[in-house]
């Protein structure tokens, strides 16, 4: 079979739960964590220094971005009265989509996390008029109406105490620890430049304590290397706040992320039923149609064999009568390609029953639904495990294959295994498996493919439950 790794017609649909044999949710597990290494080797990572700048570099910006953000709206607040707060208002709202630019882009660098660009203003309310003055309109209109420019100013205004908390914190955290990691360095500068013994503590009245003896330095070296070690970690939580700030507010909002998908869904549709029209006109225009024109023809020459030659004539009709059985058979192959009259009459059981019978594997099938679902998604599970059963036969060299399909909460699941060579991968051979990966997307389907080398392979379909 084709398919490896996993692969997802929708990253966002629903996660299915199985049964306890069931197959596994692509990318179930993920990578373990790096381990002791790794937690020791933190404070120096690149990582580390980089979302430690990220944090640090926020401060100045927010600053500048909720003194602008403020300022402008503020202004335009105080200029509506005479209508030229308006395009004020709109300028403050474009910058503060520069001022997203500038923070995607610097996630990106420094972060290495992609937030997607919010949806543009509409292209139709930008073009200028004849002398400019509707442009203008146009471009103002579009920005107050813009949901993306109004997050994008909010994220100017609320960003500015987070940005001042993180920065506090970080600096505070990562001087101290690395002060007093290396503490034992360079605490002999308190007796040899000041008066004091060491590093003072506190003082209370006539008691002060300084880190001055070898125990205590010793201790305050141990703090510093517990602080040093959690200090990333600590860091790394400060940059993911703020990165959710930025995806959450500077990102797509999730209908526009919507809206999006769903215009990608619609391609595929459509592209998927003009494929399947152009299968069905090139298997009527070879098959049925030839024979049928072929059929005319032999029964033509019978018709004028008939008087002088009743022998030719019979062995034409005979002839035309294989003929017209071809093409019945050919006729039926081809309206069970589009819709077979089994899945209609008896569901999915017996359909995949027939399409297990015609495998060139033996196929051991099981369907445990407690009732039909949607005669959509009745139909694209039947077609998904005929490719996937077209792929076994002929691909994986597997002697048994099995089908299960079953019912968990509002998914439909489809899984189909077998025993052969595995090392599938999605697109290889020709095989198709990213086009119904992309099928199943069309509508919020999810498809994964765990197919190590030597075997065993198992794809498993999850379809959104529709009832009848």
């Amino acid at each position: 079979m084709d398919g490896g790794g996993a692969v997802a017609g929708r990253a966002g649909g629903a996660g299915w739960t199985g049964r306890p044999d069931g197959a596994r949710r692509a990318g179930g597990t993920g990578r373990a964590g790096r381990g002791f290494g790794g937690v020791l080797l933190a404070p120096v990572s690149a990582r580390a220094w980089r979302e430690f700048a990220y944090v640090l570099l926020s401060l100045p910006l927010a600053v500048a971005y909720f003194s602008a953000a403020i300022t402008g709206l503020s202004l335009a607040a105080g200029l509506l009265v005479t209508f030229v707060g308006i395009p004020v208002l709109a300028g403050v709202l474009l910058m503060c989509r520069g001022f997203g630019w500038l923070e995607r882009a610097r996630a990106r660098v420094m972060l290495g996390a992609e937030v997607a660009d919010p949806e543009p203003l509409p292209a139709g309310r930008r073009g200028a008029g004849a002398d400019g003055r509707r442009g203008v309109l146009g471009a103002v209109a579009a920005l107050l109406k813009s949901g993306s420019a109004w997050r994008h100013a909010v994220y100017a205004v609320v960003w500015f105490p987070w940005a001042v908390f993180a920065f506090c914190t970080a600096l505070t955290l990562w001087t101290t620890a690395w002060s007093l990691l290396l503490y034992p360095l360079w605490f002999w500068v308190f007796p040899v430049f000041t008066d004091q013994p060491g590093l003072q503590l506190f003082q209370n009245g006539d008691r002060t304590f300084h880190l001055d003896s070898p125990a205590e330095v010793a201790l305050a070296g141990l703090a510093g290397l517990v602080l040093v070690l959690a200090a990333p970690w600590v860091v790394r939580a400060l940059a993911a706040v703020d990165l959710l700030l930025v995806r959450g507010l500077l990102g797509p909002s999730p209908l526009a992320h919507r809206v999006s998908e769903l215009e990608s869904d619609r391609g595929v549709v459509v592209d998927t039923a003009a494929a399947d029209l152009r299968r069905i006109e090139r298997e009527l225009h070879d098959g049925a149609q030839a024979r049928l024109s072929a059929l005319a023809m032999g029964l033509g020459l019978a018709k004028e064999k008939a008087a002088e030659d009743p022998a030719a004539a019979a062995r034409l009709v005979d002839e035309a009568h294989g003929e017209v059985k071809l093409a019945l058979k050919e006729l039926r192959d081809l309206a069970r390609g589009i819709h077979p009259a089994v899945l209609t009459d008896r569901g999915l059981d017996a359909a995949l029953s027939s399409v297990a019978s015609r495998c060139a594997v033996p196929v051991a099938v099981a369907v445990d639904l407690p009732e039909r679902p949607a005669p959509a998604i009745e139909g694209i599970a039947y077609f998904t495990v005929c490719e996937l059963l077209q792929n076994v036969s002929d691909h994986a060299a597997a002697t048994t294959a099995q089908v299960d399909v079953w019912k968990s909460g509002p998914r439909l699941l489809v899984r189909v295994a077998d025993d052969g060579r595995g090392g599938a991968r999605p697109g290889s051979g020709g095989t198709g498996l990213a086009g119904l990966a992309e099928r199943l997307g069309a509508v919020d389907g999810v498809l994964v493919v765990d197919s190590p080398d030597g075997g065993p392979t198992t794809v498993t379909a999850e379809l959104p439950w529709r009832s009848r």
